[in-house]
């Protein structure tokens, strides 16, 4: 809009005292002559604008004109320019709208209280992504967002494992991002789910609305749904021996729960075999993660793994070997 545009004109010019026509259409992304009426469009409307030709020339506001803003300190604005580096509104497409804002709160402050946005970026910088962790592609982002702005209703379209696919009408109730990953929590049926909104293969925008809840706690509601999350993970206990070229691994491949046993000396063997204690999700998961290691990974505890994990690296043994004598 243009009262926003020729607001942003007056606080880059009190920010940086003074700027060409070709500087100011850069950072506004619009053309010189749009420029050139809004300039105009100020000095109508009273405000102190003045220019300067030749070469260092530019416009400029008087020196003594000045829109102060009150009740910030340093520490404050310090806390909110470093939103700006924060990756996941690069998601919501708002992070261009955070900067022209932050801009104007810092122009508006006296010079000594201001921030500078450059200095945030060099200090900071959000990489939300863990190691070989690639960013998940998320087309439906906007589309959720849309429709929690304007409380409408989403027709989301995913996959079940069998594999199923299911259309459900849900209520859109938050968006919540970990690590890297956007997370859409709505209700269906009178309960309420969690999907990751990578892993949906359509979202389609309703015209029919719904009425947010006041009293549902967002946060409280996530921190909740985390804590059964994780205990639903932690069901399956195996006692591993990794091999001494694995152990560099190991932090990347389970976390934080093998930290604490890499450092305790007492289980190595003498060969430099590591035992450690780790949970999986499930029997299969655990037997698909550890035939990934190959020769660098053997299974103590339970059994029945050990023999599945066996009787797996068998089958494959012996499907290669055919072929080759074929």
């Amino acid at each position: 809009m243009r009262a926003d545009r020729l607001l942003s004109i007056m606080f880059l010019l009190q920010d940086r005292k003074k700027m060409t026509a070709q500087d100011l259409a850069a950072e506004l992304e619009v053309s010189e002559r749009t420029i050139y009426r809004d300039i105009d469009a100020l000095c109508t409307a009273g405000v102190p604008v003045y220019s300067e030709s030749g070469h260092g020339g530019g416009y400029g506001l008087i020196e003594d004109y000045r829109i102060h803003l009150t009740g910030l300190n340093k520490d404050e604005l310090r806390a909110l320019m470093t939103l700006g580096s924060f990756a996941p509104l690069s998601d919501l497409g708002m992070r261009d709208e955070l900067r022209a804002a932050l801009l104007k709160i810092s122009a508006a402050l006296p010079e000594a209280s201001r921030f500078d946005d450059a200095r945030i970026q060099r200090f900071f910088h959000f990489d939300q992504e863990w190691w070989q962790q690639s960013s998940a592609w998320v087309p439906h982002l906007q589309k959720v967002q849309e429709a929690l702005w304007q409380e409408r209703k989403l027709e989301i379209h995913y996959r079940l494992p069998q594999p199923l696919e299911i259309r459900q009408l849900v209520s859109p109730y938050g968006l919540v991002v970990k690590a890297g990953r956007w997370y859409l929590v709505c209700e269906k049926n009178g309960s309420v789910f969690v999907y990751r909104l990578s892993e949906l293969l359509d979202v389609q925008l309703l015209e029919e609305r719904f009425t947010h809840p006041d009293d549902f706690d967002l946060a409280g509601f996530w921190s909740q749904w985390c804590r059964k999350y994780v205990m639903f993970l932690t069901g399956f206990n195996v006692t591993l021996e990794v091999a001494p070229s694995m152990i560099p691994l190991l932090p990347q491949a389970f976390g934080h729960q093998v930290e604490d046993q890499l450092l305790d000396g007492d289980k190595k063997d003498s060969a430099g075999w590591q035992r450690i204690e780790v949970t999986f999700e499930s029997f299969e998961a655990a037997r698909e993660k550890i035939l990934g290691f190959g020769g660098g990974v053997r299974v103590v505890a339970p059994p029945a793994l050990r023999l599945s994990v066996q009787d797996y690296a068998e089958q494959i043994v012996k499907l290669y070997r055919s072929e080759r004598d074929e």
